[in-house]
């Protein structure tokens, strides 16, 4: 059954679909409130994106999962796309193990760094995710500057301590921990100073120094010179790590601000989290882009982010309305408990603080692009948008390119380009004269010159390309092909290009690739197709010149090869040789003066 068919057939339940490939893998996954609407506007005629034309084109089969609630369907959405990584959605690509700070479940409890892939509701408390490891770890060690937590890994209870199964060690000697693995610190007052560090990492710093600066007074009173002393060095710690903390908003309202910025293939998700007016944290994640539709990528980074962490704040400030607003609050308010506003401001506060989130946004992607050009990896958009049209499994960053060129089977030769990143790399320009075919036959002299190519590259151990571009139809692709299965490379992508109807043939169809004629990648093409062309023809021409140049010498008398070879190296033509004199050809060229006197005899 057909794609459009099997749409027919999907209910109008809110749900998730999925489109997959067939080799029955999922190459896309999606949520609606109406499942069949939204599948059928990849349908519509008036959908002209490039990219969702390409991921229809590839798929072979659509599924769906219908569930309760457009709620259910963020989540579950969300959830697949971290399970399964299909080629045409938007994902973090750091989504491997998030570094978090966990404040465990149990009596005494630990505040330690983990890393952890998929959060779940399991008693503990999380903070995070950090992608800026360095500030997680000066976070932490603040915090054991500030608070005396213990760090051992003991499991303690009632009955550790009743047991006697362990004793303080030297962090309880040098004020570091409270000893309550013997009991030396109550319950109460322990989680007492847990609450402290909870209020710590929300940013709730001054109703903490007011705390401890009562602590201490009532310390003081009791001349516990010592206990104030510790408290005075707490609120010392405070104030060190608060100094790092910028203060941007004018309220004490909790809130996060997100933003996307892409460059070409390359895309960044940014997060601001401001907690009690201070900035607490800038995270940044690196984002596989698909799609360079804004509103997309914004709704699948914000589901994506929130999906991995339980610090949401009651407002989250972003720079795009969202069609499904009320689900995305829906789902939000639900995983929190408590209501979740999703908004973008105009103007006043909130706008200053967005355009700041925008502009540190910009300048990671700006870095990022920068490293990679650096290091050579970057890669322009034309090479991503040419790699799903042929649905490549690597980046086309190298493309070869083979053309032949005859005039009725004589001189007979074959030209290659060789571009990277999208420009011509001509030190890797090669030129090939045809040695074991006879007459005019393409197909045969593009099997031997395919295959001189590559098997010299395998002799040498060089550099394979990622693309071979043929200038012909399916005779020359098929010819070429056959040279690779047999040097055992049939795993490198190759496409003929036809000369009249610009259409491109891939081995495993009979029928051209539909390509949009306004592409840029299939503009890439054209570039590269019509270079290899011109060096091919250029070559020729150089060839034949050459040869009937020589022609005209070979019954002069006293004129052999190295002559010949002599006079080519300084003369393009006939006409330049009639212009000089014999004198001055001879002083030139070094060839006898008798000899050039039968040349311009010759050629009279």
């Amino acid at each position: 059954m057909s794609l459009k068919k099997q749409v027919k057939t999907v209910p109008k339940n809110p749900g998730v679909y999925f489109f997959k490939n067939k080799y029955d893998d999922i190459i896309y996954i999606g949520k609606a409130k109406n499942l069949r609407s939204r599948v059928s506007s990849y349908f519509n005629k008036n959908n002209k994106d490039t990219k969702t034309a390409v991921m229809i084109s590839n798929a072979s089969s659509l599924e769906y999962l219908v569930v309760s609630d457009e709620v259910e369907a963020i989540i579950t959405e969300a959830n697949m796309i971290k399970q399964y990584k299909p080629r045409y959605n938007v994902f973090l690509k750091d989504d491997k193990t998030f570094p978090y700070i966990i404040i465990t479940n149990e009596p005494y409890p630990r505040v330690e760094i983990i890393r952890k892939k998929n959060l779940h509701k399991d008693g503990n408390m999380y903070f995070g995710p950090y992608t800026d490891v360095s500030y997680l770890r000066e976070v932490v060690k603040a915090l054991h500057r500030i608070f005396p937590i213990r760090t051992c890994s003991y499991f303690i209870d009632k009955q550790f301590i009743e047991n006697n199964k362990a004793q303080v060690c030297l962090d309880y000697h040098i004020k570091k921990c409270q000893g309550p693995c013997e009991g030396l610190v109550s319950n109460k007052d322990y989680i007492d100073m847990i609450e402290s560090v909870v209020q710590f990492l929300k940013g709730r710093n001054k109703d903490i120094k007011n705390k401890i600066k009562s602590m201490m007074s009532d310390a003081s009173a009791k001349l516990n010179y010592e206990e104030a002393a510790r408290l005075r060095d707490q609120l010392i710690a405070i104030d060190s790590f608060s100094k790092k903390q910028k203060k941007i908003a004018h309220d004490f309202n909790d809130r996060d601000i997100l933003h996307v910025s892409i460059k070409d293939t390359y895309g960044v998700g940014f997060v601001m989290r401001i907690r009690n007016s201070l900035l607490i944290g800038r995270e940044k994640f690196d984002l596989k882009i698909t799609n360079d539709n804004f509103e997309t990528l914004m709704n699948m980074f914000l589901i994506q982010y929130y999906n991995s962490t339980f610090d949401i704040p009651p407002e989250i400030v972003v720079d795009v309305s969202f069609d499904d607003l009320d689900s995305i609050e829906s789902w939000l308010t639900s995983k929190k408990g408590k209501k979740v506003k999703v908004l973008k401001p105009i103007k006043g506060d909130k706008r200053k603080m967005l355009d700041l989130c925008i502009k540190n946004s910009n300048m990671v992607i700006q870095d990022l692009v920068f490293k990679k050009i650096k290091r050579k990896e970057y890669a322009p958009k034309i090479l991503s948008e040419l790699q799903e049209v042929l649905s490549m499994p690597v980046l086309p960053k190298r493309i070869e390119a083979f053309d032949n060129s005859n005039i009725q089977g004589k001189n007979a030769v074959a030209g290659m380009v060789c571009f990277v990143n999208g420009k011509p790399l001509k030190k890797e320009y090669r030129k090939f004269n045809i040695k074991t075919v006879e007459g005019i036959d393409d197909f045969e002299s593009m099997r031997e010159v395919v295959f001189r190519r590559y098997s010299r590259q395998i002799k040498d151990n060089a550099q394979l390309p990622d693309l071979i571009l043929i200038d012909g139809g399916k005779g020359q692709l098929s010819a070429a092909k056959s040279s690779l299965d047999k040097l055992g490379l049939g795993y490198i992508s190759i496409i003929g290009i036809a000369k009249k109807l610009e259409e491109v043939f891939l081995p495993s169809s009979s029928s051209p690739q539909n390509i949009s004629k306004t592409s840029p990648a299939l503009y890439l093409l054209r570039k590269i197709r019509d270079e290899v062309h011109r060096y091919a023809i250029t070559f020729h021409r150089s060839k034949r010149k050459k040869d009937t140049f020589s022609s005209v010498f070979n019954d002069i008398k006293g004129m052999g090869p190295n002559y010949i070879k002599k006079i080519w190296s300084y003369y393009e033509s006939l006409e330049e040789i009639k212009k000089d004199s014999i004198e001055a050809i001879s002083e030139k060229t070094k060839i006898p003066l008798n000899v050039v006197a039968n040349i311009k005899k010759a050629i009279k």
